[in-house]
């Protein structure tokens, strides 16, 4: 690998990281934003499936775009992927009550 493209994939993984930073604290913030008008329980279920619907589409450009542009190895990527989104799920219900 030249220094040229090894520097090219280094600031792919860097857009691609933050990215996907700003995209959780980005639904989070949104999330809590609207539950603040959309109080009913049906309301919150469905910010949360528009939550997930959002986190899908995340992982399908991961899977089928970022993951072969960089060279990852599927399973890994992708497994953990969905564990990190997992767990800052599990989370996001703690900070929706503060």
């Amino acid at each position: 690998m030249t220094s040229n493209a090894g520097s090219a994939r280094g600031g792919l993984v860097r857009a691609v990281t933050m990215f996907c930073l700003v995209q959780g604290v980005l639904l989070v913030l949104v999330g809590l934003g609207l539950a603040r008008f959309f109080e009913a329980p049906a309301d919150r279920a469905a910010l949360q499936v528009a939550g997930g619907v959002a986190f899908a589409a995340v992982v399908a450009l991961w899977a089928f775009v970022l993951v072969p542009a960089l060279g990852l190895a599927p399973t890994a990527a992708l497994i953990g992927l969905v564990t990190f989104f997992f767990v800052s799920t599990v989370v996001e219900p703690l900070f929706l009550n503060i």
